[in-house]
């Protein structure tokens, strides 16, 4: 366990630049404290504890706003960065080296038994409030944008936003981290679109009624 703790503060000290000090990064990092809990709790669940460890979790849910049921499996030197409002289903599976911002869900797409949460690959990074939904699996070093939806898998090495999510970027064209501000808009280039096909309508229709009122 000490182990897991000094790789978990490390990776804080990677990811963070707000990160200052060991006794800051263990008092003040509810993504930390969420996710040393959830490592005993789902101990417990493995020990057929199942209802120790959910009163563990929903304890962790009380004291920092993450809720990780205990049956998700999370891999080494995962980081929950803020955490506040972060949503962990049972049967997800994430890989190693993961990142989530706040508001983020892995969850379900309605009462389905079984596998029916997302499985995330090594080197996900999850942007602030997007959520992911299903038995989908993520790739590794996906990384998806702000607020996106995504419900279907995402092939490694993508970059995926929107509402549902797109993949705009491929291998070859991924980004080292998530540039919200450089991130391409599936939704504002269909609008713009669809807005110069109005002006050549427009265009159209007002050169054949000046044909038609010509003596």
């Amino acid at each position: 366990m000490l182990r897991t703790i000094r790789e978990q503060v490390a990776t804080i000290f990677r990811e963070d630049p707000a990160a200052r000090s060991v006794i800051e990064v263990l008092l003040c990092y509810p993504g930390l404290h969420a996710t040393l809990l959830h490592r005993v709790a789902h101990t417990l669940y493995g020990w057929n504890l199942k209802l120790l460890a959910r009163i563990l979790s929903q304890m962790a849910r009380g004291m920092t706003g993450i809720e990780i049921h205990p049956g998700a499996t999370i891999g080494r030197r995962f980081f929950i960065d803020h955490g506040m409002g972060v949503v962990i289903g049972e049967t997800a599976i994430i890989g190693d080296d993961v990142i989530l911002y706040q508001g983020v869900t892995l969850g379900g797409t309605g009462k389905d038994r079984g596998k029916r949460h997302p499985t995330l690959g090594n080197h996900v990074v999850v942007g602030t409030g997007a959520k992911v939904l299903g038995n989908i699996t993520l790739g590794n070093n996906v990384k998806v944008g702000a607020g996106s939806v995504v419900v279907h898998s995402v092939p490694g090495d993508s970059t995926v936003v929107g509402i549902p999510g797109r993949i705009v970027r491929t291998r070859g064209q991924i980004a080292d981290d998530l540039q919200h501000g450089q991130m391409p808009d599936p939704q504002g280039q269909d609008m713009e679109n669809m807005r110069q096909r109005v002006e050549q309508l427009e265009l159209a229709i007002r050169s054949m009624l000046e044909e038609k009122t010509k003596p």
